[in-house]
């Protein structure tokens, strides 16, 4: 997605040797014209499949979720909510994801009435790099019987393992921007 890519060189930001900021557009300022873009380009991706619901993780996955639902007709938004040990219930499926941006293990959850039994979910996030949030989102999907369509991700970091675990379990990943590097405080795309 050559929009993307030209928009992460432009105003994205290293600010460490493999952490790439996007706060001016994606995650703490949103553009909405970009996020059109990457929702119709997501959908275009998974055009002929049958999506029931888009599943997504705190904070960041929302603004794509609730983008991408308006591509595709209004279907349901749910998000993983980020809590605590505390927080597990009967009424919740649960997983715990490590944050490799943050160096911390969290409790994700979702309201079991939220995630039923053979819908078709499409899960999104902004990043993957290890993989860890998706996996979680997996996981509960597992918990509930749903079918993952696949992954929608904004912008992967190739040089990472998260693609690989997600296609090894087999699902389909379809990551709009994919990182290969960071040379010399540059953005190398695959």
């Amino acid at each position: 997605m050559l929009e993307l890519k030209e928009k992460i060189l432009s105003d994205g930001e290293i600010i460490e040797p493999d952490i790439l900021k996007v706060d001016s557009f994606i995650n703490h300022q949103i553009d909405p014209k970009t996020y059109r873009s990457i929702a119709k380009e997501i959908k275009r991706r998974f055009a002929g499949e049958k999506i029931d619901k888009i599943l997504t993780i705190e904070a960041s996955g929302i603004a794509l979720g609730l983008a991408l639902s308006y591509e595709l007709n209004d279907i349901p938004v749910v998000f993983a909510k980020k809590g605590t040990s505390k927080t597990v219930n009967d009424d919740l499926y649960t997983s715990e994801v490590y944050s490799y941006t943050k160096g911390t293990r969290y409790i994700a959850c979702v309201k079991k009435k939220y995630l039923n039994e053979n819908e078709n979910v499409i899960l999104v996030d902004d990043f993957l790099a290890d993989g860890n949030a998706m996996l979680g989102l997996v996981d509960m999907c597992n918990q509930a019987k749903a079918h993952i369509v696949g992954c929608g991700i904004i912008i992967e970091k190739g040089f990472q393992k998260g693609h690989q675990k997600l296609v090894d379990l087999g699902y389909r990943v379809e990551s709009l921007a994919i990182i290969e590097s960071f040379e010399n405080g540059k953005i190398v795309f695959k």
